[in-house]
Formats: structure tokens, sequence, C-alpha cells
């Protein structure tokens, strides 16, 4: 029986309607920016594996480092105990994050990590006698599937099912290119009436939304208007960190900064689970107190895993050297070139980027949005010509491992400027679109 029998008997798949999605495709071997299939196939991961891979798949050096720390210790509760590499990691990682941030607190994944930031700002105030009751978040946003994340992130259709479980959150539009003035409007009166627990968003960034973009310039003002109001600020930096918009964090951009920093994806290097929730020391000082009740009972039964942080602290050591950042700068300057050359073409509403991440957006008759139909003709198109593509509805993006090669990219702006000329709104629908499969 095959790899895709036996998966169709037993497995059931992240964000995909089994009975039209197809098959899954089995990958049995990764090697760097490559994936290959059971029949032989290899594919550009042009992606990282949902943005996760930051040095490439099977990368030996954050494999020796993982099978040195399993020899050593695989884990030990972390109440009433810590671990060497816990340490080493916190200590490195406050070096490269803001300057306000103090401590750091280890979950396993990105909703986790914002599940946990907004409730050590609950917590905060009510543990000062001070409780307040409002979150603020961008209405196209997007913070994970734990039910504070959900509620927390845009009216997305796909949480439906849960909209009568989710807690009140207020919304505000993003401050996307020509609507930061209402944006900030909107903030500034839902800030008005001094409720505001945490205003919550993703820099400069906002992934899952369609790789929506705004200026530093628009977060700073906003950031800043919390901060007389007394309001926390939660950047949700799973996507944006390490490297992916061209500074170390998204935060790096701000002259203002936040309180509390939600980390994960490529925290290992892609290798392992693991997430992070840092905040600042007045954040942390309102927990330390000799009433108990004003603990955060808040853990999981792998927090701070020693395997996962030996591979955090391999994968910082790569992104630290200066062939990661050379390639990090080549690739963001690739893709500025890529860009221009495509900006003006009559198939695509807009064209933006930041840092390592490119994302395209596509005309449609339809409705532009997670849904539209242009995204499985696309996906299906990228796959069959060898390049690995996830598109959000009618948005294409590129977010790569760093050790993509030059070829590798002009095979993908290739790729991607053929689908240009077949899916422009004014071709018949699938006329033109290829049938070769790739294995040919």
């Amino acid at each position: 029986m095959s790899w895709i029998d036996r998966d169709e008997r037993v497995i059931w798949h992240p964000y995909t309607q089994a009975k039209t999605a197809g098959a899954a495709l089995p990958i049995v071997r990764g090697e760097g920016t490559l994936l290959f299939d059971e029949v032989g196939n290899q594919y550009i991961d042009a992606i990282s594996s949902w943005w996760v891979t930051l040095h490439g798949h099977a990368h030996p050096y954050l494999a020796e480092k993982l099978q040195a720390q399993a020899l050593e210790l695989e884990h030990v509760i972390f109440a009433g105990f810590t671990h060497p590499r816990a340490i080493e990691l916190a200590e490195r990682l406050l070096k490269h994050l803001p300057s306000r941030q103090a401590r750091v607190f280890f979950s396993d994944n990105g909703s986790t990590a914002v599940e946990i930031g907004l409730k050590m700002a609950m917590q905060y105030f009510h543990n000062q006698g001070k409780p307040r009751k409002k979150i603020i978040a961008f209405s196209e946003a997007f913070h994970g599937e734990t039910f504070g994340a959900m509620s927390a992130s845009g009216d997305h259709a796909f949480n439906t099912a849960f909209h009568p479980f989710l807690f009140p959150v207020t919304r505000i539009p993003a401050p996307v290119p020509g609507r930061e003035a209402q944006s900030l409007a909107a903030l500034e009166e839902a800030l008005a009436d001094g409720e505001a627990i945490a205003f919550i968003f993703e820099p400069l960034v906002m992934g899952a939304g369609g790789m929506l973009m705004y200026e530093p310039a628009a977060l700073d003002a906003m950031i800043a208007a919390c901060h007389r109001q007394g309001t926390l600020c939660i950047a949700d930096e799973v996507m944006t960190g390490f490297g992916r918009t061209g500074k170390f964090f998204a935060s790096h951009y701000l002259k203002e900064q936040p309180d509390i920093l939600c980390l994960a994806k490529g925290l290992t290097g892609g290798t392992l689970p693991l997430a992070i929730t840092t905040c600042t020391a007045e954040i942390y000082q309102a927990f330390y107190a000799d009433d108990r009740l004003k603990t955060f009972f808040h853990g999981h039964s792998f927090t701070g895993n020693p395997l996962g942080c030996a591979v955090a602290l391999a994968s910082l050591e790569l992104l630290e050297g200066s062939v990661c950042q050379e390639r990090i700068g080549a690739i963001a300057a690739r893709h500025a070139q890529f860009r221009e050359e495509v900006a003006n073409h009559p198939a695509l509403v807009d064209v933006r980027q930041r840092g390592t991440i490119l994302a395209l957006e596509f005309k449609t008759p339809e409705q532009t949005g997670y849904f539209n139909q242009l995204r499985d003709r696309l996906y299906q198109f990228y796959l069959k010509r060898g390049v690995l593509l996830r598109p959000l509805g009618n948005v294409i993006y590129l977010l790569p491992p760093y050790c993509i090669t030059d070829q590798q990219l002009d095979r993908i702006y290739a790729v991607l400027a053929e689908s240009l000329e077949v899916f422009g709104v004014s071709t018949p629908q699938g006329s033109r679109e290829s049938t070769v499969q790739h294995n040919e």
C-alpha cells in the first residue's frame, strides 16, 4: 500500500477539506531548500514549510546539536526546575530583542504564545486591583487557532463555528497605505474610555490575513497612543521574527516598543515546536508577590523543553553569522528587483515587500480573500512546476529559507512570471494552463 493510501486511511490534515482537496503529497526527504517526494520529484520550498524553516531542511548542524542534547537531557519539568539550555537561550535571545524586554516565558506554538501574551496583559491589571475589560486588534489580523488567539483575530470565515464562544474584541482597520489616519483615529476612540487592556498587532506584515503590509511610522503612532493611556502593546512576531522582514525582529523598525512579544515558527529553524512570550520587567513585577493568587498559572508539559532550546540556540548561532545575514540581504534585494519588474503587470492589484517577504495580489473577477477560487488553480500550477507556494486566496507570497540559491530564486520568479500570463483576468479560465506533470 502506498504512503498516499495509508495517509488517506488514518490522517486528518490541517486547513484541508478532505473531500475536495485531493491526496496529500508524500514527502520522504528534505535537503536545503528542496523537498523530495516518494517518486523522486523535487520541489523548491518557497514558503519555508509554513514559515518555520530558516536555514533549510535536514540542516546538519541543527541535527548535530539535537542529537547531542538528546543524549544529555531530553526533558525535565519546568516548574521548580530549570536547565542550562533554557537559561542560555533566554539570555541570548534577550540580547536581540528590543531593550525593554526582560523576562522569557516558554511554550510550544505560536497560538499559545499569543494566548500567554493576552493572559499576561489581563492579569497584569487584575493583580494591581485595576481590572480592565477591552482588547483591541486589527480587523484583518490573524493570531492563531486557540480561543484567545481566535478572539483577537479578524472575523475570518474559517472561525465561523466558534464565533459564539469567543470573547469580544474591539477591532479597528489596519493602517495600510492610505488608511493610516483612519486607523489611528479608530484606535484613539477605542482607547478613550481607559478600559483597554492591550492592543495586539502583527508588526508591519499581517501574514494569514493576506500578507498586508504597513509602515513603521503608522505603528509608532499607534503604540504611542496606547502608552499614553496605559494600555499594553503586544507584538505578535510569530511570523515576522528572526530576520523575515530584513531585521532581526520587525519591532526593530520602530521607535516605540511593545510591552510583550510573541515568538515561534523560526525560533528553532523549523526543527522542533517551541515558542516564547517575552515581557518587560514592569509586567513581571506585577506577578512577583507574596500573594500566591498573583502567580501566573499557565504552563505546558513541554514548557522549556531542552531539545527545542538546544536547537533554537543552534539556529540563533547560524542566524547571527555573516553568511546568513548576507543571504537575508541578498534575498531582499532580489525580491525588490523582481517586484519592480512586475509592479505594473495588468494581472496584479498590488505587489508588496518587506525584507525576505514578497507578496503578489492577483486581480480576480470574484471577491478577494482566503476562499477565492483562484487559490487552488494557482497552487496546482506551481506544484506541477516544482515550486511549493501556498496561496492565501488570490495572494501569492514568497518566504523562502535563507539558504535558497540565486538559481532557485530565478526558477521561482520565472514560474511566477508565467502564472501572471496564464491567470491574468482577461484570460479565459483554464484556457492556457499546462497539463504537463512535474516528473515528465
